[in-house]
């Protein structure tokens, strides 16, 4: 299992750790250690490319870890706000671990999932390194799973739910093998943006999950991502009439994967098209019809539900989203958008007229275009992590609520606002990261880094990122901006419009 690899200037090659599958040598530099492209399920093609997960076949000798693996197959993205590297080859289903210590030192872990709408996105990607977590003490995991048809679609011969399944089975890796690579496995926290926010919702309430993890932080991702069974069905089902395929394992394995991913994105995507209601329906109205659905075996109906009525009490949550997420994919829309638009829009997303009304008196100067966006992010993002704070405080659960509003400085990509993703590189303290400063601009704040990258260390440490838990007398709530601050109910106006069911 060796391979040559080149390693980054002044790095060397680390250790060998032995993995229940055999041993690994990574890279160390600076005092840390990487190890990249460790399998942990076995590769998902042929009999077991609809299967669930196997785990990983064992190999001899020590395999060179010095290196990304392989991505999960994906469509072709022209551009995407994250720097995602396609990386070819069959053994996608790998993970990463960054770690400042090796052997028994009983560190704090992070289990990051990458987000991408359940059809893009990988573990490879510069803004995700886990270097300055484990610079802090922090032994950081990330991995691929199965995105788009392979992870979700519905098959009539297959088992659902295969993407989260991948999830499960890379946190049962971390269970078995983490603690050679220094890490406590009592004291894991998953985390997500995105898609991989409403992962760690996902895996919050499904039983099968329990014990694999301690704590949760949802950015930008949380129990309002949803689909039904009947609705992701239908669209394998018409995935597959358009394919010319049976809605089987075998008719879908009979279609080469670019001719698949150009039937999928043509069918389930309305972002690019010249038309703001149909992205409304996409990103406001659950229009991602991939991903993840309720089962019987694996993922109770109803999470929504079962969230705000006690699922994942157990762990403590840090969840929040950014002011702005979706005001840039309706920026484009500036002379489409009136007010009479504005109005159907409104209505899509189940706001009555005298309560748009309110909002716009609260934000008389917002272009119609950016208002939509603005609501659309409100009613998919920010209000139901808001939701899932108060059910949480309701049964007293810590539960930690923030609202991202820093924005963008970029002379490349304007309107974007405190926009999706812009949060991560924050986080991740990789402010200096590939593509960071296209969506940032030039000198994004450091200090503001350091504030978030601090209470994430510290949350997935001891529970505890730094402000107090929200309860429903203070509604105490982290605003992070160039002045960060604690506010007392900020989105008081939002959650009184909003509906109790959003």
């Amino acid at each position: 299992m060796n391979r040559t690899t080149s390693l980054p200037g002044g790095a060397k090659r680390s250790p060998v750790v032995a993995t229940e599958s055999g041993s690994v040598v990574g890279i160390e530099q600076e005092e840390r250690f990487a190890f990249l492209g460790i399998p942990y399920a076995a590769p998902p093609i042929g009999a077991r490319r609809f299967a669930p997960p196997e785990r990983p076949d064992a190999w001899l000798g020590v395999r060179d870890a010095c290196a990304y693996g392989p991505t999960a197959p994906r469509p072709h993205q022209d551009f995407a706000l994250i720097p995602e590297p396609v990386i070819p080859g069959d053994d996608y289903l790998n993970l990463n671990v960054f770690t400042p210590s090796l052997g028994d030192a009983q560190l704090p872990v992070l289990v990051w999932i990458h987000g991408g709408g359940f059809f893009a996105g990988c573990s490879a990607s510069p803004w995700f390194a886990g270097t300055h977590f484990a610079r802090d003490g922090v032994v950081t995991v990330s991995f691929n799973y199965r995105l788009g048809v392979d992870g979700f679609a519905l098959l009539e011969d297959a088992v659902d739910n295969r993407g989260v399944l991948d999830w499960i089975a890379a946190l049962e890796w971390v269970q078995e093998n983490i603690r050679a690579f220094g890490g406590d496995p009592a004291n894991v926290t998953i985390a997500g943006q995105s898609a991989g926010g409403a992962a760690c919702a996902i895996l919050l309430g499904t039983p099968r999950a329990q014990g694999l993890f301690r704590r949760a932080i949802m950015m930008s991702g949380s129990s309002g991502f949803s689909c039904t069974r009947e609705r992701n069905e239908e669209f394998s089902q018409n995935l597959a009439a358009r394919l010319g395929v049976t809605r089987t394992q075998e008719g879908f394995a009979s279609v080469p994967f670019e001719r698949l991913f150009e039937v999928q994105f043509d069918q389930g995507a309305t972002v690019g098209t010249p038309n703001p209601l149909a992205v409304v329906a996409l990103l406001g109205m659950g229009g991602l019809l991939l991903q993840p659905v309720p089962d019987d075996a694996l993922i109770p109906t109803g999470l929504r539900e079962a969230l705000r009525g006690g699922a994942g009490d157990d762990a403590d949550v840090l969840i929040g989203a950014t002011e702005s997420e979706f005001e840039f994919e309706f920026a484009r829309f500036a002379s489409d958008v009136d007010d009479a638009l504005l109005v159907d829009g409104a209505r899509m997303l189940e706001l009555d007229a005298s309560d748009l009304e309110r909002y716009r008196e609260a934000n008389p100067s917002m272009p119609p275009a950016t208002f939509l966006g603005h609501l659309v992010t409100d009613r998919t993002l920010r209000i139901p992590a808001l939701r899932v704070a108060e059910s949480r405080a309701s049964r007293g659960r810590p539960t930690y609520l923030y609202d991202f509003r820093w924005r963008s400085r970029s002379t490349e990509l304007s309107d974007l606002g405190a926009s999706h993703c812009l949060d991560i590189p924050f986080v991740f303290d990789a402010l200096d990261a590939e593509g960071v400063e296209t969506v940032a601009g030039s000198h994004p704040p450091q200090e503001l880094a350091d504030i978030m990258h601090r209470a994430w260390v510290s949350f997935v440490s001891d529970g505890d990122p730094g402000w107090p838990a929200y309860d429903l007398d203070r509604r105490a709530t982290m605003i992070f901006d160039g002045v960060s601050r604690v506010e007392s109910d900020p989105l008081q106006l939002e959650r009184t419009i909003w509906p109790d069911s959003v």
